[in-house]
């Protein structure tokens, strides 16, 4: 799901870390009510994602990682304490992001160039411009040429390739993702993840990247943060020590990924809510 709707934000003064962050959660709180009664997501949560980071969540199922993103893309508040944009509580659907979710949220009556140019048409950009900027983004993306097949034409890996694009089209300073590439076989998932690397690279973005598989975090991000079981917290913040530029097929040869493999496996595989220091 994109969110090219505009920011409800609160209008006080930015805080003095602004300019480094993008994304805070100070204290956060999350409590679900369902007909067995509350449950406990996060509590006691505190996150920093800092601009133009890299950043990957891991953690067992059910530990309030997708709730996380939803937290960021204000698609849902919290019970307790603040998650801020640049400094400002977010109060309302955060136009700062681009939100790619792991299911397909393509239009299957529109082709894949109106797909991609939804977000610019809610935004009033005009019809001459909206077409010119799809078509660049879809080559950026590998799809030229597709402008006109609807999804149900496209591959598993275009389809992805499609929702990325109509994610980036507005240029949200900041990307989640949450697992776009689980469900796709082996190859396919390192050409995309080779793909993300490349407009990443490019164009600097935030990204907050959910994901169950520790090999794809360690490729792809800066730092990687490990989820306790509910009621969550961080139980491990881990800076990825592999240099930049990275080729994916080759990170995990590199030195020191072996380490940190091991580091994260054996954080998530410890019981409890406690934080490794």
């Amino acid at each position: 799901m994109e969110n090219p709707g505009s920011t409800n934000r609160d209008s006080g003064p930015p805080r003095a870390s602004a300019p480094m962050l993008d994304i805070e959660f100070r204290k956060v709180g999350k409590v679900f009510a369902s007909r067995k009664g509350q449950f406990e997501v996060l509590r006691d949560f505190d996150l920093e994602v800092r601009r133009g980071e890299f950043l990957a969540i891991v953690g067992p199922s059910g530990s309030g990682k997708s709730t996380v993103l939803n937290l960021m893309a204000g698609l849902d508040r919290p019970t307790s304490g603040i998650v801020a944009c640049h400094g400002h509580p977010i109060t309302g659907v955060n136009s700062e992001i681009g939100y790619l979710t792991q299911h397909d949220s393509l239009m299957p009556w529109l082709t894949v160039e109106d797909n991609v140019a939804v977000p610019l048409e809610i935004r009033g950009v005009p019809k001459g411009e909206r077409r010119d900027r799809v078509r660049r983004m879809l080559g950026d993306v590998g799809l030229g040429g597709f402008e006109h097949h609807h999804p149900n034409q496209l591959s598993g890996g275009m389809r992805k390739r499609a929702m990325l694009a109509r994610t980036l089209i507005y240029d949200p300073p900041t990307l989640l993702m949450d697992e776009p590439f689980g469900p796709l076989d082996a190859q396919l998932k390192v050409v995309l993840q080779a793909e993300l690397m490349r407009l990443w690279n490019a164009t600097g973005k935030t990204v907050v990247f959910v994901t169950h598989d520790i090999v794809e975090a360690i490729t792809l991000a800066d730092r990687v943060i490990v989820l306790s079981h509910r009621p969550s917290r961080i139980k491990l913040d881990e800076a990825i020590s592999i240099g930049r530029p990275r080729e994916v097929h080759e990170a995990r040869f590199a030195p020191g990924f072996e380490d940190h493999y091991r580091r994260l496996w054996s954080a998530i595989e410890i019981g409890g809510s406690e934080q490794v220091r």
